[in-house]
């Protein structure tokens, strides 16, 4: 990493809580989560770290245990929740519901929460599989629905639009959901809205884990942002969570599948400093092609690299 060159760094302690996921079965399971959540920050805080952002691993309010796949649906489409979309303003929950205790929590604690993700009620039929972000004031910052279910195995309905979150003072976050780290467009869509981390809730319980850690700094170092990829702990996952910087480097990770808390304060300064500097202060990616290039088809996609738009937006 670059050697800090400014004194206002946009500084953000970030938890990574990879924990094992809690059952829909369980009457309790959601005064657990908030207990868990309360002593996160409360050790943190006591540590001299005050947490900013703490997120958990997918599908970690919705486990099926070891339900088959037809019951770990239905219990799943019986649990689907109502997530009301974001203007900007005061966000209009379903009094008592999931999404409102998360905000409550968050705002209890004054964190940026990203409680694993929801089985989200589909109106037309099926879930989604949904990612969101509480603020500090309780309200909902943005959402993102999974483009990419683990097919075939996963039955959720696919999303089909990004979301980047302003987190102010700081800098902005970006959301993709496990399988969507497989696909490189969709990681280069996210930072190409301004993302300075990329956050990647993932389940994973298979041995693929281990290229999944080569993706998550391959997504960073071809970014140039940072990435955090939470995985669930045993035994419903594979654990080996990591925070990974824009060139690359492994910041944090986690010895392997138990429960594990990983903490780090992060200077969000660093995206523009890499992208100004180059990545081992050689290669600046988003500064690639010029005004003046000609375009170039991508045909998979039906579409153009247009040389005036391939920086990423500003904020």
């Amino acid at each position: 990493m670059a050697a800090r060159e400014t004194t206002n760094a946009r500084t953000l302690t970030i938890a990574l809580a990879q924990y094992a996921q809690l059952e829909l079965s369980d009457p309790s399971a959601f005064d657990h989560f908030c207990q868990s959540v309360r002593s996160i920050c409360e050790a943190s805080a006591r540590d001299g770290k005050k947490i900013d952002l703490l997120a958990f691993p997918e599908m970690h309010l919705f486990g099926t245990g070891t339900a088959g796949e037809d019951e770990a649906n239905q219990a799943q489409l019986d649990a689907a929740v109502d997530i009301p979309q974001s203007n900007g303003g005061e966000t209009e929950f379903i009094a008592d519901s999931l999404p409102a205790r998360c905000a409550e929590l968050a705002k209890e604690l004054g964190i940026w929460l990203i409680p694993g993700t929801f089985c989200e009620r589909n109106p037309e039929g099926g879930i989604y599989n949904t990612a969101a972000v509480f603020s500090p004031s309780g309200e909902l910052s943005g959402s993102y629905r999974k483009i990419c279910p683990w097919r075939p195995y996963e039955r959720y309905t696919p999303g089909d639009s990004f979301t980047v979150i302003d987190i102010p003072g700081k800098g902005r976050l970006g959301l993709t959901v496990c399988y969507d780290a497989w696909f490189p467009e969709l990681s280069r869509q996210v930072a190409w809205l301004g993302a300075d981390i990329i956050v990647n809730l993932v389940r994973t319980t298979t041995p693929d884990r281990r290229q999944e850690l080569v993706l998550a700094r391959a997504t960073a170092i071809t970014n140039q942002v940072f990435v955090a990829s939470v995985n669930a702990a045993a035994p419903q996952g594979v654990g080996q969570s990591l925070l990974v910087d824009p060139e690359g480097e492994i910041l944090h990770d986690s010895e392997g599948s138990d429960e594990e808390l990983l903490i780090d304060t992060i200077d969000l300064d660093a995206v523009s400093r890499v992208r100004r500097i180059g990545t081992a202060g050689s290669n600046r990616l988003w500064e690639q092609f010029r005004p003046d290039d000609p375009e170039i088809p991508l045909p998979l996609y039906e579409g153009h690299i247009k040389p005036l738009r391939w920086q990423p937006q500003q904020h």
